[in-house]
């Protein structure tokens, strides 16, 4: 199976909480800024990041979490929450003895972002969001939508699950597409996470709702909006960058942009760093 380049991987076992799983490139410059990657729903920090991984250790160090109940992510009996979350985020911060981060939050990492600079200003040096809103509780079918999450437990626990997952991935790339060699490590990471957090993170995420903090974080800011984004609505990524006051930049692609336009996206996230760092 062929794999991209990796940083190393390493575990931590949070005090009362558990063992989380975190990947950690260390700059040869111990001035470079670190970043703390936050991958969003259904992922893990190597499915959302691993195209803009090199791309960003040539500038800076990086920590990448895998949330709970994704990927290799801590598994706990606490019903999933995204508070718990970003304390978790925290807490591997800490641990590692970082005095500073630069948040790096993709989709639903960016309520984690978002939630973590609130209760722990003083860790967060600027927060980058990317393909990500303030809420998306605000309509009524909006709502009425996330209140049918509970049908994915069964479908991805389905045996038949795994092999649409293969022909899905293919065709969203297309065909001869860079990526297309990663397709059965891209169908064997996603099978790592836990059907039940899945669906309970799908439902923290349903209750969530910055409107009434995020304007006042006052940290640097920068924003990915996605263009063609079906599932997080351009509109709402400009209602968040608006309330973070955030430099923006825009990729005319859909939510899947990490792994449809790989370059687009490396060079995108270098950007925006860079913007705050500056």
């Amino acid at each position: 199976m062929v794999m991209p380049w990796l940083p190393p991987g390493y575990t931590m076992v949070l005090p009362g909480r558990g063992e989380v799983f975190y990947r950690h490139h260390q700059h040869g410059d111990p001035a470079a800024p670190t970043l703390l990657l936050l991958h969003g729903w259904t992922a893990s920090a190597d499915l959302q990041f691993f195209t803009a991984y090199e791309a960003l250790a040539e500038h800076y160090s990086f920590v990448a979490i895998d949330h709970r109940g994704h990927g290799r992510g801590l598994r706990s009996p606490v019903r999933f929450d995204l508070v718990d979350v970003a304390e978790d985020a925290a807490l591997l911060v800490q641990g590692l003895g970082i005095e500073q981060v630069i948040t790096v939050g993709y989709s639903m990492g960016g309520p984690i972002s978002l939630l973590l600079t609130q209760r722990h200003p003083e860790l967060v040096r600027a927060i980058v969001v990317q393909a990500t809103a303030l809420e998306w509780r605000s309509k009524w079918w909006e709502r009425l939508e996330w209140r049918t999450i509970h049908v994915l437990g069964p479908l991805l626990r389905s045996g038949v699950f795994p092999r649409w997952m293969r022909w899905g991935i293919r065709r969203i790339l297309g065909p001869n597409h860079p990526l297309e060699q990663y397709v059965p490590w891209l169908a064997s990471e996603l099978q790592r996470n836990d059907t039940f957090s899945i669906v309970h993170a799908g439902q923290s995420l349903s209750r969530y709702d910055a409107r009434i903090f995020a304007s006042a974080l006052r940290k640097p800011a920068a924003s990915l909006v996605t263009t063609r984004d079906r599932l997080v609505k351009p509109r709402k990524q400009r209602a968040l960058a608006d309330a973070l006051d955030a430099f923006v930049v825009e990729l005319p692609d859909d939510h899947l942009s990490t792994w449809t336009s790989p370059d687009a996206f490396a060079k995108a996230t270098v950007q925006l760093v860079q913007h705050v760092v500056g």
